[in-house]
Parts: structure tokens; C-alpha cells; sequence
């Protein structure tokens, strides 16, 4: 997988001409243009993404053999979340940014076109929106990338809120945090539950994401953590393939969007249990737990999706 990343394209603009706040400035990264990206996409690549959110874990599952294999492959519907990627961009010092106190909120993925295996790939990745919640309570920062293909063509929009602890009295433009999806109160109408490999972050850190968080013990003890956990984009990976058997058949071109809250990590080795509520046609919430250790790892999930 080769990616390249051109930051904030501006004419005459160089990476030591940048401006390097000392604390967040909402006006700034508003007006920031949008950080492009490039990625040369592969088929190993898709199989590689595919395998590392589990795709394959059973070998008598044929309904999964077109996500790793090349005789009729499929790029899963999740995988935009991996396309091209612009790095852990909230840590460059010109953004200001308190990385060190950032979490990964909530995540979105809505698709409009279906994904290629293969092919030249750019991404557009824009700041939206600043929520400042207050100086004690931190900031919401709402970002989006655009993905097309080499023809121009609109594949895909991935969304990502970051919850911003440390950034909070910025002093943003204000606004009110865009309310998360709704679960019914009444018992949901599926469930499927996807078994993760001890191994599983290894796997899914090939396709981009190597914070040391997801394999050294010692990085983990160090942020609280008992281990190192998985991936939050593995997890929403594992729930979306949960979300396609359930209401599409395993057929990528029927999901549309998936959206979600993030609750609990996940480790390594969890069995995750996915639960499906359908709301109307073409629409549906989930949840995501780990049965096994009684934790809500994704909440207030919201599915579009074509009826078969």
C-alpha cells in the first residue's frame, strides 16, 4: 500500500511556513484548505484490510471468500476508513492540537459509489466544524475526508469526531454537538457475534494504523491500559461485517452508511456481538458488546442500506 500526503496545498505555502499555535485556534484550522492524499490501491491491499478486521476467520463460511479472495473480490464496505489516509494528522504541531488528550468519538462512513479493488485513489480531508464545550469540559472537532477515484468519481465521505479534552475554551464559533442515533427500547431483531484472533491488531495495523498502543505492553501500561487493545476502526470494521451479513446478504454494494459512537476499547482475542434493530426500509441501529467482559464497545450505530 504506497500512500502520499500533500498537507494543506496552498501556493507559495511550504511545511516551515506553517503556522505553529501554541493552543487550539478554532478560526485557523476552519480556514484551513483541505489536506490532500494519495493512494495507490491494491488488490493485496483490499484482501489485507479485509483480513484484518476477520474477514475469513472461518474457513467453511464461503459468504466471505469474495472479501480475501481475487477470483470475484469485493473491497468491504468499511474500508474507506483506511483509503487514502492521512496519518495521525491531529498530532502535527501545526494544528496545536493536545493529541495526547484526544479520543476517537464517533465514526461515519457513507458511501456513493461502488469501491474499487484496485486503483489511484485521492482523499480530501477538511476540519467542519469546533464545538467548544467549555475549559473544563473540552472541544469537538468534526472533520471529513472525501475519497475519489482517478476519474474524479466521489467513492466515498468518511466522517470522524474527536473529542479534544484538553482544548476545551478555545473560545469556538459555538454550535451544538450533532445528537447520536437513537437505540429503540425494545429487543433488537438479530444478532451475530464475529470471534477476533489474539493476534487480530498485528493484522490490522498493515493497513495503515502503527500507534504501538495496539502491540507494546509497554505503551499500553503506560496509558492505563491492562494490554494493548484493538484498533477502534478494527472494531468498527468487525460490526460493519456483522452489519452486512445480517441486512445485506454480504453483498457490499447494498450498505450505504454506517455510523457510530465510540463506548469501550475492545482486545484482541474478544468475541464481539453485534445486535440489529431495523427502523423502516433501508434503515437500521446497532450496538456492538463484548458478551464476554460486559462491556457496550459501539452505541447509538445508525445502517442505510438497499432492500433486497
Amino acid at each position: 500500500m504506497r500512500q502520499r500526503i500533500g498537507v494543506h496545498r496552498c501556493l507559495g505555502e511550504t511545511p516551515s511556513e506553517w503556522r505553529q499555535p501554541m493552543t487550539i485556534d478554532p478560526a485557523y484550522l476552519l480556514g484551513l484548505p483541505p489536506r490532500i492524499t494519495h493512494h495507490n490501491l491494491t488488490r493485496r491491499d483490499t484482501i489485507l484490510y479485509a483480513l484484518g478486521v476477520g474477514a475469513g476467520h472461518d474457513p467453511d463460511d464461503r459468504s466471505e471468500l469474495s472479501f480475501v479472495y481475487e477470483d470475484g473480490l469485493q473491497a468491504l464496505p468499511t474500508m474507506p476508513v483506511v483509503l487514502a489516509y492521512p496519518g495521525f494528522w491531529q498530532k502535527e504541531p501545526s494544528y496545536g492540537i493536545d493529541w495526547k488528550r484526544l479520543l476517537h468519538g464517533e465514526q461515519s462512513v457513507t458511501l456513493h459509489a461502488p469501491l474499487p479493488v484496485e486503483g489511484e485513489l485521492r482523499g480530501e480531508t477538511t476540519i467542519d466544524m469546533i464545538v467548544d464545550k467549555g475549559a473544563d469540559k473540552g472541544a469537538l472537532l468534526y472533520a471529513s475526508r472525501r475519497i475519489y477515484d482517478s476519474a474524479n468519481l466521489l467513492l466515498a465521505t468518511v466522517r470522524q469526531v474527536s473529542f479534544l479534552r484538553g482544548d476545551g475554551g478555545c473560545g469556538g464559533p459555538g454550535g451544538q454537538p450533532i445528537p447520536p442515533h437513537p437505540i429503540p427500547e425494545r429487543p433488537c431483531d438479530a444478532t451475530a457475534t464475529l470471534q477476533t484472533r489474539p493476534e487480530q491488531a498485528l493484522l490490522y495495523r498493515l493497513s495503515g494504523d502503527y500507534n504501538p498502543l495496539h502491540l507494546d505492553p509497554v505503551v499500553a501500561a503506560e496509558a492505563g491500559l491492562p494490554r494493548p487493545i484493538l484498533h477502534g476502526l478494527c472494531t468498527f470494521g468487525v460490526a460493519g461485517r456483522a452489519v452486512l451479513k445480517l441486512l445485506c446478504g454480504n453483498d457490499s454494494s447494498r450498505l450505504k452508511r454506517l455510523d457510530c459512537r465510540f463506548t469501550a476499547p475492545t482486545f484482541p482475542g474478544d468475541a464481539i456481538r453485534v445486535s440489529v434493530w431495523r427502523e423502516g426500509p433501508g434503515r437500521a441501529a446497532f450496538q456492538a458488546d463484548v458478551p464476554g467482559r460486559n462491556v457496550l464497545a459501539l452505541n447509538n450505530g445508525y445502517v442505510e442500506f438497499e432492500e433486497n
